[in-house]
């Protein structure tokens, strides 16, 4: 098995999660708990960022606009090519802070040391990877060698919980077996969706230190009728923010979103 390389996919990829409500909250929730629990990133001291998978970088490019350095990865280089075209309209002054490196994500360290950037980060961003990964376990190792101490990762992964409880909502009995989790050839879905409390046991092995988690669409996407779905998004967007630190949704929530301290 091979990582998911998303070349093949990367204008539906904009079209079918970037620009939709569900991208809205993503990000919603996002912004809320990086400016809670990451205020070094809102401060005036350039930083050193890295953004694992980072595809169209929908997230990370504000950085290099606040003023930090922001390196991108990922082996998709059409996906690549869509953050470049964000980046269109930007002064060469902020181009020149986001560097983009096309290769896969376990082996970096050679074509940082090639491009003279540095080694470790100060904040390592890693959102909807691991699920898509031949081998997920083995990323974590890497997450905290691109860390410096005291570092922040931010990750997300796509919860298999959800994903079992959305399939039971629609009886898809015959699709879908927890215990057996097989993809479907051309789905967006993803072929390795995580169990939240293994991840959170890898990142305690590797000496991150949990200060934040959030899920990320806890009852948008269980919304059966897709007209109301999208018929109020900003009462959505206000619910899901709402929502989304409740212990009791966070299990269901399609997305998890972890902020760590490196140890």
């Amino acid at each position: 098995m091979q990582d998911r390389n998303f070349d093949d996919l990367a204008p539906r990829f904009k079209r079918n999660v970037y620009g939709t409500l569900k991208g809205r909250v993503r990000l919603a929730v996002l912004e809320r708990d990086f400016c809670e629990y990451a205020p070094e990133l809102y401060a005036d001291r350039p930083l050193d960022l890295l953004d694992l998978g980072a595809g169209q970088a929908p997230f990370s490019l504000q950085f290099a606009q606040l003023g930090h350095r922001l390196v991108l990865a990922d082996i998709s280089s059409e996906m690549l090519a869509g953050a470049q075209l964000a980046m269109a309209d930007w002064t060469a002054e902020h181009r020149e802070r986001v560097h983009a490196i096309c290769h896969p994500l376990q082996q970096l360290a050679q074509p940082l040391r090639d491009m003279a950037l540095p080694g470790a980060f100060d904040v390592v961003i890693c959102h909807a990877v691991l699920e898509w990964l031949a081998e997920p376990d083995r990323l974590y190792s890497h997450l905290a060698n691109y860390l410096k101490p005291g570092g922040m990762l931010s990750l997300t992964f796509y919860n298999i919980n959800g994903l079992a409880f959305k399939n039971l909502l629609r009886t898809n009995f015959h699709k879908f077996d927890i215990d057996n989790f097989r993809s479907f050839r051309g789905s967006l879905t993803p072929t390795h969706p995580q169990e939240p409390h293994h991840v959170l046991r890898q990142l305690s092995k590797q000496g991150f230190e949990i200060v934040c988690r959030s899920g990320i669409r806890v009852f948008h996407d269980y919304i059966l009728d897709p007209v109301e779905r999208n018929r109020e998004p900003e009462a959505i967007v206000g619910k899901e923010l709402e929502y989304s630190r409740r212990e009791s949704f966070w299990p269901i929530a399609r997305y998890i979103h972890v902020l760590g301290r490196k140890v």
